[in-house]
């Protein structure tokens, strides 16, 4: 995405130094900064914003409230452009009035934007936002619906594109799980575009159990990799003949290094277990596959959906909609190019950053930064994620193991539907200091480094120190299985249901019994996520709301659902029998009649 200004003319990837010097004071001035400060102190004003970083880095809050901010970009002209995003992902709920862009300026050098103008289209002209944002050549580029679209930004001041926009590439498809289209441009003007799977693997039954995968994915003839336009060129459609890359399920974050190689993130796939229990564990599910980092080069297929990575193996293996064995057989998948670096499962990595300035601390510099988005697939067991971690590279090659660099976003509860914030981008300026933005409230951090210029890498205390115990984290609320938890005593009963039916319904619910899932997606609190509805209020979602309407559900799945994009596999994917059904659709039940 040429984060933040590598597409700037005078600038060259193979230098490795996208300095200040060159950018000139007018990017720093513009977010209020001449240079970060390498003091030796550690300490910081205020609170962080709330989060726990690396030593010697501190943080402010750049913005807040600003919508559901996806990824940014830092323009020549010093100010912070980002992208919003709306739709099913978000409930429908309704967006910030105005456009779906914003430009972000601190005119006073107080680490605060005091200046932001929205712009662009907006709901009333059928936008919907979207999540890519780039610049390149004087242009401001970003994801809209289905289409990339061109800002010609102004030379004499003003932050907002005064002109319409220009349409450079439409056509995108928009259907299924990944409808999303984060971008990056080269200093040549190659324009690198992921299109994410519309499915979770390519089955027959989207997210069904023991579907098998259709043989060809004739998916990916226009899905699950990247395509190559010019950013140069208006009017182009989306075609399969520009297909660059394959087997990709959701690259979301891009970025090059100093030498000018281009990696890009990958979401591993869902639902082992539930889809497969016959080959797979609730553990195995909850730790495979990995999330990982791939080098992008052209023709490279990385698997998907006949392969995932397995981390704890180190190797691509096959899948099981294509003739798996639970991790054993690798078949086609030794011939697949495996990740350059890779992390725990379903955290989400929704956006990357490589940081290549000069001005950045030596440890930090030419490694990859990495924005997880957080997990909503490892129940029953604890969530994971919503963080951000720094993985150090070397030569296009992970140079040690990665360290989280930057926690405490989820706040008291780490899922989906609860947490407080939940990392969706990050990009950085001249001057070294980063930016991460927030897709629940909208909120931007800006982060600075004070420390000793020579320091390691740390990781952010208090956080996990090891690989093997961020893969199983503890739920931040505690350990004891009832903390954050609501009475259910007051609970409403359902015709001919007892309260030691409902009480077992409440455990199966939150996972404490036969590995029930329902709360990775419709939240502990039951008040639903961005993958499930909320299932306290009255509304009739998949049946008419009686006990055995709410009973026929959980025992078919919801394999279409509506407003929401989670898949619900046949009995949750758990292995539920008749009673453990009862007792779920009675604690469905008495949520959804329990009075205020």
């Amino acid at each position: 995405m040429l984060k933040p200004v590598q597409a700037a003319t005078a600038l060259t990837l193979g230098a490795g130094i996208l300095g200040a010097g060159i950018l000139g004071a007018g990017v720093l001035a513009g977010l209020g900064l001449a240079s970060a400060p390498a003091a030796a102190a550690d300490a910081c004003p205020g609170n962080n914003g709330g989060l726990k970083l690396s030593p010697g880095w501190c943080a402010t809050i750049f913005a807040d409230n600003l919508g559901h901010a996806r990824q940014m970009v830092v323009a020549p002209n010093g100010v912070l452009y980002v992208n919003t995003w709306s739709g099913r992902y978000y409930d429908n709920d309704r967006p910030p009035a105005g456009g779906f862009l914003l430009a972000l300026k601190d005119s006073k050098g107080t680490g605060h934007a005091d200046i932001i103008k929205r712009f662009g289209d907006g709901v009333a002209q059928g936008s919907a936002g979207g999540t890519g944002i780039d610049y390149f050549g004087g242009g401001l580029y970003a994801e809209e619906n289905d289409k990339i679209i061109r800002y010609a930004l102004s030379k004499k001041g003003a932050i907002v594109p005064k002109d319409k926009y220009q349409t450079v590439l439409s056509g995108m498809p928009l259907t299924g799980d990944h409808p999303m289209h984060p971008f990056i441009i080269d200093k040549s003007g190659q324009m690198f575009v992921d299109m994410g799977s519309a499915t979770n693997s390519c089955q027959g039954e989207n997210r069904m159990q023991n579907s098998p995968g259709h043989k060809p994915c004739t998916e990916l003839e226009t899905r699950g990799g990247t395509w190559l336009y010019s950013a140069d060129k208006i009017g182009q459609t989306f075609s399969p003949a520009a297909r660059y890359a394959t087997g990709l399920r959701n690259g979301e974050g891009f970025g090059f290094d100093a030498d000018g190689r281009l990696f890009v993130t990958q979401h591993g796939r869902d639902q082992l277990w539930q889809n497969w229990p016959s080959l797979y564990t609730p553990k195995q599910s909850a730790e495979l596959p990995a999330e990982e980092i791939v080098e992008l080069t052209k023709g490279a297929d990385f698997g998907w959906p006949e392969c995932y990575y397995d981390g704890l193996q180190k190797k691509l293996v096959l899948a099981p909609e294509y003739g798996g064995d639970g991790g054993k057989t690798q078949g086609v998948c030794a011939e697949k190019k495996a990740p350059v670096a890779f992390f725990p499962a379903h955290w989400a990595p929704n956006d990357l950053y490589i940081d290549n300035f000069a001005a950045v601390p030596a440890a930090y510099r030419g490694g990859a930064f990495v924005a997880f988005h957080g997990s909503w697939n490892r129940a029953p067991l604890p969530q994971g994620g919503y963080n951000v971690v720094y993985q150090p590279l070397k030569d296009g090659k992970a140079a040690g193991d990665f360290v989280i660099f930057a926690d405490g976003f989820a706040g008291r509860y780490m899922e989906p539907g609860r947490a407080a914030f939940r990392p969706s981008g990050i990009t950085g300026a001249p001057d070294g200091s980063l930016y991460i933005s927030d897709d629940v409230h909208g909120r931007i951090w800006r982060l600075t480094y004070h420390g000793a210029p020579n320091a390691p890498v740390a990781a952010a205390p208090g956080t996990a120190q090891t690989i093997a115990e961020a893969n199983n984290p503890l739920p931040p609320e505690g350990i004891h299985p009832d903390a954050g938890r609501a009475d259910t005593s007051g609970l409403p009963l359902a015709p001919g249901v007892s309260r030691d039916q409902l009480a077992l319904g409440d455990r199966i619910f939150h996972g404490e019994v036969d590995y029930g899932t329902c709360a990775g997606c419709h939240g502990s609190d039951a008040k639903g996520s961005s993958q499930g509805p909320n299932l306290t209020t009255p509304k009739k979602i998949w049946s008419d709301g009686s006990l055995a309407g709410i009973e026929k559900t959980i025992t078919n799945g919801v394999p279409k659902p509506r407003d929401y994009p989670g898949v619900m596999p046949v009995k949750g994917g758990a292995p539920l029998t008749q009673a453990d059904i009862v007792a779920v659709a009675a604690y469905v039940w008495g949520l959804s009649h329990q009075k205020d």
